[in-house]
């Protein structure tokens, strides 16, 4: 496994654990790696269930993963109506929805063509 590999494997745990920490919902990761002409070699999707709960999402993947990895995401947009919110971290892309934001846009499907592996929650 090289460096990169290892250090995107890391921050893929680490977001899953801000993620599931503040009980984000659904969560899925598209291994875009395969497809060509893709801007990053990660989605990693979820949704929470109101404008409060996907801004929670997002500032603890923020703090979760700055805490372990001294990493902040490149880019952050959609944090003023908290419906979706994208964090770019070059390598990985979050996407948090609100649940009927993400149906009506449905990620996954537009990316059918990426292995998608679906992350078992606790609550």
């Amino acid at each position: 496994m090289s460096k990169k590999e290892k250090e995107t494997d890391q921050l893929i745990t680490q977001i899953i654990i801000g993620i599931e920490d503040v009980k984000g919902q659904d969560i899925e990761i598209l291994d875009l790696r395969e497809i060509e002409n893709t801007v990053c070699d990660y989605f990693i999707i979820c949704n929470g269930t109101s404008n409060t709960q996907v801004n929670a999402i997002v500032n603890s993947v923020q703090k979760t993963v700055s805490k372990a990895l001294k990493e902040k995401p490149w880019h952050v947009e959609g944090s003023d109506n908290s419906e979706w919110i994208l964090m770019d971290f070059v390598h990985v892309v979050v996407h948090v929805f609100q649940k009927h934001i993400r149906e009506f846009y449905d990620i996954e499907g537009l990316w059918g063509d990426a292995k998608s592996v679906k992350i078992e929650t606790t609550h």
